[in-house]
């Protein structure tokens, strides 16, 4: 009696990635400052290729290529490999924004009635000046001291 030859499959099983998190944070700091793989390359003095390859890979580049990615970056070594979170580039905003952001940040004190209230002005504003776009009347909401608006 003939019994049928099993069927043994030995095909290669799939490499599982485990994600370090650095091509990860490596593309989000490249994209943040419009850079291109090539460009990126070009700045490390590597090859598209590498940075593609550390962008998609698990692990982490050798020292000497953090050092050039994270000069190319403009970040520290620690930022890049997650050890230190990234610093904020303060250069880039104006001091009015700067000033404008620090008021905005004390926005998660208040109390959630008055953190509604500040939504229910900001959408209020935002609406008006889509009616005033639009031939409607605008209206002009001015805060003065103490927080109080006023028409």
């Amino acid at each position: 009696m003939h019994r049928p030859t099993p069927i043994i499959d030995f095909g290669m099983p799939r490499k599982k990635r485990q994600k370090s998190g650095f091509g990860e944070r490596l593309r989000t700091l490249r994209k943040e400052r419009g850079l291109t793989q090539v460009q990126l390359a070009q700045a490390a003095n590597t090859t598209q290729r590498a940075i593609s390859y550390y962008e998609n890979e698990p692990g982490y580049p050798p020292v000497p290529a953090a050092i050039s990615l994270a000069n190319a970056l403009h970040v520290s070594t620690d930022e890049l490999l997650g050890l230190r979170t990234p610093k904020r580039e303060r250069s880039a905003m104006s001091p009015e924004t700067r000033r404008l952001w620090k008021k905005f940040q004390q926005f998660e004190t208040l109390p959630e009635k008055d953190q509604r209230a500040v939504v229910r002005l900001i959408l209020s504003l935002s609406g008006s000046n889509n009616r005033q776009r639009s031939g409607k009347r605008h209206v002009d909401f001015r805060v003065y001291e103490g927080g109080s608006v006023r028409e």
